[in-house]
């Protein structure tokens, strides 16, 4: 049942303006679980054989997972309201119920809603070359584009899966006719498009900002992926190194009426400049970049240069007390240490169970946000580690990487 605006609003602020979230978890019908998620290995097809192995934990999410078999609200978050998952209310209630008061007037003004969300996406193996189409092809069929940043938390990576290594486009030498003729054969033989692309070894604590209409296949590391409300793709490669074989149908997605089998169409899908610059790396490689500290914490960027999503990671030493403001509402992770945001507990999980709850995601409101959160670290030995996830509208993120400069 739908919560009152005014209820809405008491549940925020029993919280001082901070809201717990509930795990939302995704099963994939691909690839494997890394089993890096904290999920406990007895649940790691809680959601049934059919649907795959759960493979991803999103977050601060009003998305719904666009996969065959999904359920009504699967992949959208859920606030934690009084102690009992059985309680708990959709975030998107949130969203719509309180609108800019929830995550404030210039995203309201703007996008008319919260228009991000954050995930951990968790594969053993490298994932297909694959591409979240560019604006311009999904303007042509009413879908929103998904532009992705990824960054690659140590706390999160006990292990690097069988190749931590990503592909980005293709290499500058590349034609289109040479990727056509390749996609020609997608049903006759192992096209083997990544010979075409190019590969960079990834690098835990840093990232890279992938706009969409940009193929990539991600190497195999536990990823924290801030990302643009859309789940929408279409796979390049149809034999991927793990052996699995993916048909037509994942090529041919999300094409307009009259060209479901044209080919032209799908390469149209892609930003062909963007694939093939000769600097990706200076482009799109994202170093950390510091932002604020105060008395033992620091916070820094950890995603930016980019117009849609922005991330920052806050380090508070063991003992310590940070108060820190922030320009815009945002989501929030915690991935080390235990302590308090705000009057909630806060603390990063080392098992859970399917249908439990945790106390390590949150989302903090517009005005809490500007206001500023006091986050208190309780271990004597242990740092506090929150990963924040904004939209990049407001939050003051660097535009461009320190490479570019």
């Amino acid at each position: 049942m739908s919560k009152s605006h005014t209820e809405l609003t008491d549940i925020l602020e029993r919280g001082d303006g901070i809201l717990n979230l509930t795990p939302t978890w995704v099963p994939r019908p691909f690839n494997r679980s890394g089993n890096r998620l904290r999920l406990h290995t007895d649940d790691t097809y809680a959601m049934g054989m059919k649907r795959g192995a759960i493979v991803e934990r999103w977050f601060s999410s009003i998305t719904r997972v666009e996969t065959e078999g999904a359920s009504a609200h699967e992949g959208m978050s859920f606030v934690n309201v009084d102690g009992d998952p059985t309680h708990a209310v959709l975030f998107e209630d949130f969203v719509t119920g309180l609108g800019p008061e929830l995550y404030g007037g210039a995203l309201h003004g703007r996008y008319g809603t919260w228009p991000m969300y954050s995930k951990f996406y968790d594969y053993n193996e490298p994932l297909f070359h694959h591409v979240h189409h560019s604006p311009e092809a999904c303007a042509k069929v009413g879908v929103t584009p998904k532009h992705e940043h990824y960054f690659f938390p140590k706390q999160y990576n006990n292990h690097l899966g069988t190749r931590p290594t990503t592909f980005f486009g293709f290499d500058p030498s590349v034609t289109r006719d040479e990727v056509k003729a390749r996609l020609a054969r997608h049903e006759e033989e192992n096209t083997k498009i990544l010979e075409l692309s190019r590969a960079f070894q990834v690098e835990l604590g840093t990232g890279w900002y992938t706009p969409a209409g940009v193929v990539h296949a991600p190497g195999s590391l536990c990823t924290y992926e801030p990302q643009w409300n859309s789940d929408v793709m279409a796979l390049w490669e149809n034999v991927v190194g793990s052996g699995e074989i993916f048909g037509r149908d994942w090529l041919y997605g999300y094409l307009p009426e009259g060209h479901e089998d044209d080919l032209d169409a799908v390469l149209d899908a892609i930003d062909w400049e963007l694939n093939t610059i000769a600097n990706y790396r200076e482009t799109y490689f994202r170093p950390n970049v510091p932002e604020q500290s105060g008395d033992g914490w620091k916070q820094q960027w950890i995603c930016y240069g980019n117009e849609y999503v922005a991330a920052k990671e806050l380090t508070v030493a063991p003992g310590a007390t940070a108060n820190v403001s922030d320009m815009t509402a945002y989501g929030c992770l915690v991935v080390q240490g235990h302590g308090r945001i705000g009057p909630l507990a806060a603390e990063s999980p080392t098992l859970i169970r399917y249908g439990q709850l945790t106390a390590d995601e949150f989302f903090v409101s517009y005005g809490r946000a500007n206001g500023g959160v006091t986050v208190v670290n309780e271990s004597q030995v242990e740092p506090l580690v929150i990963l924040k996830h904004f939209a990049a509208h407001e939050s003051g993120a660097p535009t461009v990487s320190p490479l570019q400069k």
